[in-house]
């Protein structure tokens, strides 16, 4: 069974809208969702399932072999406008501090920036760390974005929400150092 080879990179790309989508919702329902309960909730689900599209649009292209340098380049970028959507807006509501989401922000927009930089020289593939992060990323902000709190309490909730964002923390910063340290190498080695 063959796929239309342009289908990875259209989801990849749908990310990008839903991401926009995705913030209003998530400020309209208000910190934990108070404004606005089914909004947040809604928010909440649009997220998982745009986050989720980043395994799907990856699978598709390895499956049916259409990798392309376009999905290598826009891939990470829909990942960082989506995940960056949800850390902004959930520190705009005070439920994450803004010094975690700014060290967020500036490792993951440094590195897409040097990805665009580099492009014309070469494509830089997501490393494994970098995919590892991106995937706790979707589900600790998954966590965070669920107002799971009305069920078992918001002070549980917090205290869950903070350790995510700590490790997610602490995952985003080890692998822009891995990334960094292989983009060294890989400049020494072409010399």
């Amino acid at each position: 069974m063959a796929i239309p080879r342009q289908l990875p990179n259209a989801i990849t790309v749908a990310r990008i809208p839903l991401a926009v989508v995705f913030f209003v919702l998530l400020l309209v329902g208000g910190t934990y969702g108070l404004a606005d309960l089914t909004v947040r909730w809604i928010a909440a689900v649009l997220f998982i399932v745009a986050i989720s599209t980043d395994w799907v649009d990856g699978y598709l292209a390895r499956r049916y072999d259409i990798v392309s340098d376009f999905g290598k380049l826009w891939d990470p970028i829909a990942d960082k406008l989506l995940t960056g959507a949800g850390f902004v807006g959930l520190a705009i509501l005070g439920e994450v501090s803004w010094w975690i989401v700014v060290i967020i922000l500036v490792r993951e927009w440094g590195i897409t920036i040097h990805r665009l930089v580099v492009a014309s020289e070469h494509v830089v593939a997501a490393a494994w760390m970098g995919k590892i992060k991106t995937a706790f990323q979707g589900v600790a902000l998954g966590w965070a974005l669920l107002p799971l709190h009305v069920f078992i309490g918001l002070a549980p909730w917090t205290v869950v929400t903070t350790v995510l964002m700590v490790i997610v923390l602490v995952l985003t910063v080890v692998s822009g150092i891995d990334y960094i340290v292989a983009q060294v190498r890989g400049a020494r080695q072409s010399r």
